[in-house]
Formats: C-alpha cells, sequence, structure tokens
C-alpha cells in the first residue's frame, strides 16, 4: 500500500513535465535554484566537520536556522493555502484502513522539492556532528525525527488548510492573522538589523538559541551540539522531547484523516438574525436608516474589517522603529492616537465606492446628500469617539503629566474630524474603483489612471496640513510654556468642527448634484 502512494505521488510530481513548454522551464529553474541552494548549505556544513573549536556557536546557528525552517514547514501551508493534491477525502471510496492510509499520505510527502532540499541540508548535518560513534548515532536519530517533524507537520497544516479554512472568510481572517504575526515580528527585524553584530551579534544567537533549543521547533537540532559539546543528558532529553512532539503530530494526524474521511468540504454556514438590528434603534429617517446601514456593514463586510484591524498596527509600524532608534518612550506615547485618528478618518474617503451598484438605491429613492453624508459618519464616530477618550488617557499616562490631556485631546480630534471632512467630500466626488461586495478586502482593482493614488494622498495630507495650528499649540505646551495647552485643545475643536460641517455640506451638494455619475461609475467597476 506505502509503495503504490509512493508510485502514485511519483507520478504526479512528473506531471508537472507534461505542461506548456515556459511552465516547464520555469519548472526545471526552481528545481536547479533549489537543488544549488541545497547543495551550498550542505558544502557549508561539511566544512563545519573540520571545525574543532567554538562548537556552541555552530550549535546555537543551527537552531536558530534549522527552528525557522521547521516553523516554515507549519506555517506556509496554513498562510498560503497550498493544493493538496493527496487530500484524504481523494480515498475516501477506496475503503482503505485509516492507519494504512495515514501512514501512506504521511510517507508521500517524501517525494518533493521540500522534502528533498531538506533531506539533503539533514545529511550535511549528520556530517557535521558525526564526531564520534555517539555524536553520530545522535546526528542521525536527530536527522530523521527532523525530516518526519517538517514533514507530517505539512501535511497536517495542509489538510487543516483545507478541511477547516476552505471558506472565503476563513481564509480572510487567515490573512488577517498573517499580517498581525507580521507586525509582531517587526520588533524583531528592527532589533535585528540595529543589533551591533560585531560586538553582540554571537550573544544574541546564543540568548535565542537557548530559548528554542527546548521548544519543539529547535529540540532536535540542539541535540546533536549537546552531545558533540558532552551535555549528554541534555541531548538525551532534548531528543525525547522532539520526539514526543513527533508522536503528538502523528496522533494529530491520524485523527485528522480519520475526521476528513466521513466529513465533506467545509462550507459557510448562511446565518440567520431577527429583528431588525441597527434599524430599531436609530432614528426613523434617512440619515438613521443610512446610519443603520453603515453600522451593519461596518460589523459584517470583512473589508470594513480589515480596515479597523489595521487602524491599530500602523502606530505600532511607526513607534517601534522610533523605539529602537533611542527616541524616548514618554514622547512616543504621545503618538499612537493621533496617528490612529489620522487613519480612522481617511478610512471613508471612497465609501461610497464600497456600496458598489447598491448606490442606485440612494439616487432613485431621492436620499439627500446631507443625509447620506451623516449617515456614514456615524460609525466613525462609534470608534473614533472611545479611541479618543480612552486612548489619550492611557497616552498622557505612560508620558506622565496629565498636563498634556487637553493638547492630545485637541490634536487627535482635529484630526479625526478634518479627515471625516475630507473624506465626505472626496467619497461623493472623486470615487474610484474598490473591492466588490462580497470580495477578498485583500484584492483592489486596478484604476486606469493615478487619479486613486492621488486621492488618496490629497485626502489623507489634507487632514495633517488643517491640524498643523493645532499640533504647533500642542508642541509649544509641551516643550515651551504650558499656557499654549488649552490654545491646542480649542483650536483643534473649532478647526476640526468646521471642516467637518463644510466637507458634509460640500460633500452633500456634489451627492445631490452628481447621483447618475456615481453609479456610472460603479457600473464601470
Amino acid at each position: 500500500m506505502v509503495a503504490q502512494f509512493l508510485g502514485l505521488k511519483l507520478r504526479l510530481f512528473g506531471n508537472l513535465f507534461r505542461r506548456s513548454p515556459w511552465q516547464v522551464v520555469g519548472i526545471v529553474i526552481g528545481l536547479f535554484y533549489g537543488l544549488a541552494v541545497a547543495v551550498g548549505i550542505f558544502a557549508l556544513l561539511v566544512s563545519l566537520r573540520f571545525v574543532d573549536s567554538d562548537l556552541g556557536s555552530i550549535r546555537d546557528g543551527l537552531v536558530v536556522a534549522g527552528s525557522l525552517v521547521v516553523l516554515g514547514f507549519l506555517l506556509i501551508p496554513l498562510v498560503m493555502g497550498i493544493d493538496d493534491s493527496m487530500d484524504p477525502r481523494k480515498f475516501a471510496v477506496m475503503g482503505i484502513p485509516n492507519r494504512q492510509l495515514s501512514l501512506g499520505l504521511a510517507l508521500s510527502a517524501l517525494i518533493g522539492v521540500p522534502a528533498i532540499v531538506l533531506t539533503i541540508v539533514l545529511f550535511g548535518t549528520i556530517v557535521t556532528w558525526s564526531r564520534g560513534p555517539g555524536e553520530t548515532v545522535f546526528a542521525i536519530l536527530s536527522a530523521a525525527v527532523i525530516l518526519a517533524t517538517c514533514l507530517l507537520g505539512s501535511r497536517v497544516t495542509t489538510s487543516i488548510a483545507a478541511f477547516l479554512l476552505a471558506t472565503r472568510r476563513a481564509r480572510e481572517i487567515t490573512g488577517i492573522v498573517a499580517v498581525l504575526l507580521l507586525v509582531m515580528f517587526a520588533p524583531v527585524t528592527v532589533l535585528v538589523v540595529n543589533l551591533d553584530w560585531s560586538l553582540s551579534g554571537m550573544g544574541f544567537i546564543g540568548g535565542l538559541s537557548s530559548i528554542l533549543g527546548w521548544t519543539p521547533l529547535g529540540a532536535a537540532w540542539a541535540a546533536p551540539g549537546d552531545a558533540a559539546n558532552g551535555d549528554w543528558g541534555v541531548a538525551i532529553l532534548k531528543l525525547l522531547e522532539a520526539a514526543a512532539f513527533l508522536f503528538i503530530l502523528w496522533v494529530s494526524w491520524q485523527a485528522l484523516v480519520s475526521r476528513m474521511l466521513v466529513s465533506p468540504g467545509r462550507e459557510a454556514v448562511a446565518k440567520e438574525y431577527g429583528g431588525l438590528g441597527w434599524f430599531d434603534r436609530l432614528p426613523n429617517n434617512a440619515a438613521g436608516a443610512i446610519a443603520a446601514r453603515s453600522l451593519t456593514y461596518w460589523r459584517r463586510d470583512p473589508r470594513y474589517g480589515m480596515s479597523l484591524v489595521m487602524i491599530p498596527v500602523i502606530p505600532v509600524l511607526v513607534v517601534l522603529p522610533l523605539a529602537f532608534a533611542g527616541v524616548p518612550i514618554q514622547a512616543l506615547a504621545l503618538l499612537p492616537v493621533p496617528l490612529m485618528c489620522i487613519f480612522l478618518g481617511w478610512a471613508l474617503h471612497n465609501d461610497v465606492a464600497f456600496d458598489h451598484t447598491a448606490i442606485w438605491l440612494h439616487v432613485v429613492s431621492g436620499t439627500r446628500g446631507m443625509a447620506d453624508r451623516i449617515g456614514r459618519l456615524v460609525p466613525a464616530f462609534f470608534v473614533g469617539i472611545p479611541l479618543i477618550g480612552i486612548g489619550s488617557c492611557i497616552s498622557v499616562s505612560v508620558y506622565g503629566d496629565w498636563g498634556a490631556f487637553p493638547a492630545v485631546l485637541g490634536v487627535s480630534t482635529c484630526i479625526l474630524l478634518t479627515g471625516l471632512g475630507f473624506s465626505s467630500y472626496s467619497s461623493a466626488r472623486f470615487p474610484y474603483p474598490a473591492s466588490k461586495p462580497g470580495d477578498s478586502p485583500f484584492t483592489q482593482p486596478q484604476a486606469s489612471d493615478t487619479a486613486a493614488a492621488l486621492i488618496q494622498s490629497l485626502t489623507l495630507l489634507g487632514s495633517v496640513i488643517l491640524s498643523l495650528p493645532a499640533i504647533g499649540f500642542a508642541v509649544l505646551g509641551l516643550f515651551v510654556d504650558p499656557v499654549w495647552l488649552l490654545p491646542a485643545l480649542a483650536s483643534g475643536v473649532i478647526v476640526g468642527m468646521l471642516t467637518l460641517w463644510g466637507g458634509i455640506w460640500l460633500g452633500g451638494r456634489t451627492f445631490n448634484a452628481r447621483g447618475p455619475e456615481m453609479l456610472a461609475s460603479a457600473l464601470r467597476a
């Protein structure tokens, strides 16, 4: 049975070369590139066999690099959604016992470019640690455990992605989680870039290795090095930990195959909602109806959800590099709330285009532009008011001087209100193609010119420019004389309210005059 699975996988692998000539050329180039990298790493590992000093540094480097390899085998199938040619559900009608099917599918993963590249590299690690009979045995056992862990782990995560993440909403959530994980790795990236490797590089790698070496990701990579350094007890414990993790993967794989054989592919379940939701809670007029619809969209539509997720991510991307560059945390504490307000106010700049052809409801019903503009702003206020209030309190408490509260409140309020004012006008006057309702938030139709980028830039910069008086007063109050702190609050609120009202009035008039043009733009997109 195992031989039949291996033969089937080998034939599937051979079918890759029966495509169009250009595809075959690309596949061959990719194969040669992967093999060249593997051979280069193998040669490096063989050369390390003849280094008799500083074995701890060799072990630390292999543990860190190897842990990243194992993590890649586990996470890439989840994030990328790789098509599984050996999906267990394809063998459901053949009556194969679960244990034989699980073993055959797991061993079939040995045939493939990633498995071949990893095997070549692991042979290099065996040569690196072959410094005696005991060390050689440890190296062979560790290499076998690593290979099995990577391949079996990739089979588990690939099947999870194919089985549990088959719906569009699940894939979108996975993509959002992937973005957040990348943001979480941003501090590590900045630290690595700014690290003085000549002085602290090996210490950083050694500290990271000491942690990863006791995790399932790096235990098997660390065991041969510990054995070569004479720490046989530690090496045995780490190898047992890696073997235990492999056993857990095997049990999980068997359970997953058993489940998939009797379960169809997961499909999206249509939700049933009772009552009228926000339509019951808001005023019974045009502005209230539009506000209720907008709040419903913000809660259910992944396009708006992606924007809300990215708003708190932006300050992290800005503040962390500045912190690692040496800017005091006390000063950086005042930045996150204004930065989030910038992008929250900017998020509505193309709100009409998100409606797509549903904008015809507003046009044919004779909805007044003022009602449309006011209703669409309600969700932003639902998010923005708590954000400014709570966020300003947190920022000022970290800053350590509550006298700065009026400045933070004034600047944040001004930036949010001016951004909403600009968005109220630009979304009606300059709608450009946006992802359609039901599409992934990660898709974006191509615009025929540079108008889209220009509109986005002007909307974003406009709110910042009009907020310069409040920002200037805040800077004077924080660094020159506290008497300027209250003018920062007053100017921020006044400029923000005037800009918001002007944007609503001008946007409403534009909406009244350009209803057919907005509908035509939605039809073209």
